[in-house]
């Protein structure tokens, strides 16, 4: 097995997720098969109970895991499939230490951080490591390891130690360091002292980097490499320069440009590694694709308007793998996607009388858009400006994708404007919860005493009901299939006492749980298209494998055959359609 671990100095958030993600990538080009583990040095358990606004968003794994959105790039880049156990926090750990010494593992030793913490990292590494993640089955040949926060920090030390213990375990050829650190621009001049102390830090706690990317606004200077490299005891070429990119999907080829691969091949004797000709074969033929998808794109000139309906807005990574999605799908049709992220609460009427500019100049661009889409999220704020949204889209004809809250309450709109269901009843129990009588209810598992964990969780099967074949979203599925698999996150869900009275006003409940209770799918069939999923479609849109498509919605017929005929294959579509204009969809698999 070889590690690469990439780490990160001077400040937070300086791309350490994407370099590791680029660096994934370029060896999985060479035919290798790469898996991912993300080191979160926080005490929480895992994701799930943070505050996205803080955090930002919480990624959902196919068995249920809620983890650090960073497993997202993975995924999406690499096209593999991790499990929490690639999540690796301080709190799974601890949790881990203090159970085998409950049990008594520990044979009465004093319990410390060394070994025992640093043990347990390192044993749940070289045991995740190995695990499948591609559609080989086969052990992983490398696997990036990303280290959260910054190096220095008291809460990755445990962590740091470990690492080093790991690379002193490991063969001399099977362990490298990228060390990803800010050059920042002061005045029109790159200063490179903050790399330096960020080298000197990262040194004098145990571990070596063998290669430095740099992050800056614009390309290194030459003076500037060649002073990083003198003073921090690397080569020049081992000084990586990372500009900022017109895209995040353009970073791996800039690396490549750098010759990283031949710098990891040399590092980690890459070349000896026996590669099927099959392998590199598709490696190739990934990075062929990567590239005709990813260059040019600042020259895209054919712009689609999409406004975004959110709650969470302070964080921009809130909602990213919706972002991402639409992202993937703008490079694949070759338009410039213009996403209009709109507050919700900038909708309702209250607004109108505190802040009238920000409320007409939200309303201006829902009214104006090509699609409206509606993500997941908790709690009440905000919720009668989404209601308000999805009333506009099914008024107006407008395209629009509701995802998990944003599916409920366009069935709450529903319920009120054409089935004349009164508040509160038509509101959901978490909204209001003095009653059982809600349009959307609380599920059976919630349970209320404890968060962590206790949603409806993973990857679930929903089944496509009788006589729904004039479905827009179930043609571009492929009529074949009888189920889907998608993930989820949810603890509320469609209330079944009122699903005849909302399919004899015409909102069609298409796709339901294998119990035929749950709901998973509305649409409406007279509406070009309003589409609502309970569960999250974003969380399996890859790079090369885009969910949701933005197009002329001329090609909708090409692509509900072709979704026909590769619905054998696997492959899944859904989406956005607005008349003449433009359209999201998902694209079948490539």
């Amino acid at each position: 097995m070889k590690y690469v671990l990439v780490s990160g100095g001077v400040i937070s958030g300086v791309g350490k997720g994407i370099i590791a993600s680029s660096a994934g990538l370029l060896l999985k080009t060479m035919g290798l098969k790469v898996s991912s583990i993300k080191i979160d040095p926080y005490i929480n358990t895992d994701a799930g109970t943070m505050n996205p606004k803080e955090h930002g968003e919480v990624y959902v794994l196919d068995d249920g895991g809620e983890v650090d959105l960073d497993l997202g790039n993975y995924e999406r880049y690499l096209n593999v499939t991790l499990t929490k156990d690639n999540n690796i926090t301080l709190g799974k750990i601890y949790s881990q230490v203090i159970e085998r010494e409950r049990r008594g593992d520990y044979l009465g030793k004093t319990v410390q951080v060394v070994p025992h913490v640093t043990g347990a990292i390192e044993e749940w590494i070289q045991r995740v490591a190995k695990v499948p993640v591609d559609d080989t089955g086969l052990e992983p040949d490398v696997c990036i390891i990303e280290l959260g926060g910054t190096v220095g920090d008291i809460e990755s030390m445990a962590f740091v130690e470990a690492l080093c213990e790991l690379r002193r375990n490991c063969g001399r050829d099977d362990f490298m360091q990228i060390h990803v650190s800010y050059v920042p621009l002061v005045h029109g001049e790159q200063k490179t002292k903050p790399t330096q102390m960020a080298i000197r830090s990262v040194r004098s706690a145990g571990l070596v980097p063998d290669l430095i990317a740099c992050r800056c606004e614009k390309p290194l200077e030459t003076a500037a490499v060649e002073k990083i490299a003198r003073f921090c005891q690397v080569q020049v070429p081992h000084v990586l320069n990372v500009r900022d990119m017109p895209s995040t999907y353009q970073v791996p080829i800039l690396l490549y440009e750098q010759d990283l691969i031949a710098l990891m091949t040399t590092t980690l004797r890459l070349d000896e590694i026996s590669i099927p000709q099959a392998m590199k074969k598709k490696g190739d033929h990934i990075w062929s694709t990567w590239k005709d998808l990813c260059l040019g794109l600042e020259h895209l000139r054919d712009k689609l308007d999409i406004v975004l309906v959110g709650k969470y807005l302070e964080c921009p990574d809130s909602y990213l793998s919706v972002i991402k999605s639409l992202e993937h799908a703008a490079m694949r049709c070759r338009r410039k996607l213009n996403l209009i992220m709109i507050d919700a609460e900038h909708l309702e009427p209250q607004t109108n009388k505190s802040d009238p500019a920000s409320f007409h100049k939200a309303w201006h661009a829902v009214s104006t858009a090509a699609g409206i889409l509606v993500p997941g999220g908790f709690g009440a704020r905000g919720t009668e400006g989404m209601i308000a949204a999805a009333k506009w889209a099914r008024e107006s004809k407008t395209p629009y994708l509701g995802i998990c809250l944003g599916m409920q309450l366009a069935v709450v709109e529903f319920a009120r404007s054409v089935c004349d269901v009164p508040v509160p009843q038509a509101t959901s129990y978490e909204f209001d919860a003095n009653s059982d009588d809600r349009v959307i209810i609380s599920m059976p598992e919630h349970h209320p005493g404890k968060l962590g964990g206790t949603m409806r969780l993973g990857l679930r099967p929903t089944l496509w009901q009788p006589d729904t074949q004039w479905s827009k979203l179930r043609a571009l599925y492929g009529l074949n299939n009888e189920s889907i698999n998608e993930r989820h996150r949810h603890r509320y869900e469609v209330n079944p006492s009122y699903i005849d009275q909302l399919q004899n006003k015409g909102l069609t409940f298409i796709g339901k749980d294998e119990t035929g209770v749950r709901q998973e799918i509305i649409e409406l069939k007279d509406h070009p298209w309003f589409v609502g999923v309970q569960f999250h479609p974003e969380y399996l849109s890859r790079v090369l494998e885009p969910r949701f498509i933005a197009a002329a919605a001329k090609i909708l017929d090409e692509i509900t055959a072709e979704g026909s005929r590769v619905s054998s294959n696997g492959g899944q579509v859904n989406g956005l359609t607005n008349g003449n204009h433009a359209a999201l969809y998902r694209l079948p698999v490539l």
